[in-house]
């Protein structure tokens, strides 16, 4: 996703906040409304999303035309580029997945996890629903509808293709966006920046087992190689070349300079990296989405649903704990979003680029910004009931 900043000083955040530069959650702003208006609400979350966030949908639905074009009056771009892969893996889209994720990967201080002892029920929150919840609940609703009740309209084999891409967008929690969304409920950027480092470090060792299991309650056999090869190409590589970068950029340059130059020249490549994957996908796709465009909608019904139902858990569980709500909302945020860039690249190194599993993880890049943009505005509605508590 575009540029996050999330090299946020673990100290207790300042209250004099500046608007952020480029969606970047500088620190916490000044609570001079604690409880805007739902119009309000919306209003300002427009205007603080950056430009690309505002209009994802915009541009993803932009991207499948242009793709399914390119598919469908020049066939030879999407035969000559599918063809050009080493060990299953497609090079260039590895390339520009790892322009999505690398920019991310660099923004994470890893020195921010000593944090955990200030806020010890969110972190709790944070990582039982996550990991322990969130995964199961998606393989359910996905099972639930798209091999259930839309049976009759899918074909079984695609339908469980499908499932599996939904399993990869459940298995990874989202890593860069949560930082907008938790601007934008005036969450605390601290607790923000300490939720996402655990996580990216408990997704090394859980996102692999956990999808080897669910995906074997499909009956969708994926080989282990294969499934570690993709953990090791778009987690542990960008992990350790995001930090190993940082470590040695903030200790040449400085922190300054790392945070105001290097990350504000890095922050258009993940734009480039995702629009650039998905019409190359689209591409390849576009056979399927002419012949049933209907599926696009029928993904997109079980994503909505998990959307809302963890979200509901993660942001119910911390108010009946007497969370602030200041942790209580990114809590909730990131447990109702996705990685969206690792279910992706993992759906194309383990099924293909003409997968349903790729399609159904790029339905999720669809429907994200909306559906987030929908919980920030019942997050920011709802804090007086928090100040009640």
């Amino acid at each position: 996703m575009p540029d996050q900043n999330p090299t946020t000083d673990t100290t207790a955040p300042d209250a004099t906040a500046t608007p952020p530069e480029n969606g970047h959650p500088q620190n916490e702003r000044a609570h001079d409304d604690p409880s805007p208006g739902i119009d309000a609400t919306a209003e300002k979350s427009q205007e603080d999303l950056g430009f690309f966030e505002r209009y994802l949908s915009l541009w993803v639905a932009l991207c499948i035309a242009v793709g399914v074009a390119v598919g469908q009056l020049i066939p030879a771009v999407p035969n000559v580029l599918g063809e050009m892969e080493v060990a299953q893996v497609n090079l260039p889209i590895a390339v520009l997945i790892w322009a999505m994720i690398y920019p991310m990967m660099v923004q994470v201080d890893f020195k921010s996890i000593l944090g955990v002892r200030r806020h010890p029920k969110g972190i709790t929150v944070t990582v039982v629903v996550n990991w322990l919840v969130k995964p199961f609940t998606m393989f359910g609703f996905a099972w639930l509808f798209l091999k259930g009740i839309f049976g009759p309209f899918i074909e079984p084999g695609l339908a469980s293709e499908y499932v599996a891409g939904a399993i990869l967008l459940g298995a990874a929690p989202c890593t860069a966006m949560v930082f907008v969304w938790s601007y934008l409920t005036d969450g605390d950027p601290a607790y923000t920046l300490v939720q996402v480092a655990i996580n990216d470090l408990i997704m090394l060792v859980a996102f692999a087992p956990i999808v080897a299991f669910l995906l074997g309650l499909s009956d969708v056999i994926v080989p282990w190689n294969t499934l570690l090869l993709s953990v090791g190409l778009y987690i542990v590589i960008p992990l350790a070349a995001g930090y190993f970068s940082r470590t040695w950029l903030i200790r040449a340059k400085g922190e300054e300079w790392f945070d105001t130059v290097f990350l504000e020249r890095l922050g258009p490549v993940t734009m480039i990296g995702l629009l650039l994957t998905l019409v190359l996908l689209f591409s390849f796709q576009g056979e399927v989405i002419l012949q049933n465009p209907l599926h696009i909608v029928l993904i997109a019904v079980p994503l909505v649903v998990q959307t809302f139902f963890v979200f509901s858990i993660a942001y119910g569980w911390a108010y009946a704990w007497r969370v602030p709500h200041d942790i209580a909302a990114p809590a909730g945020m990131i447990g109702a979003s996705n990685f969206f860039e690792l279910a992706v690249a993992s759906a194309i190194a383990m099924f293909g680029v003409t997968s349903g599993a790729a399609l159904a993880t790029v339905v999720g890049v669809l429907v994200e910004v909306p559906l987030m943009l929908t919980l920030v505005r019942i997050a920011n509605a709802t804090r007086p009931q928090f100040e009640r508590v």
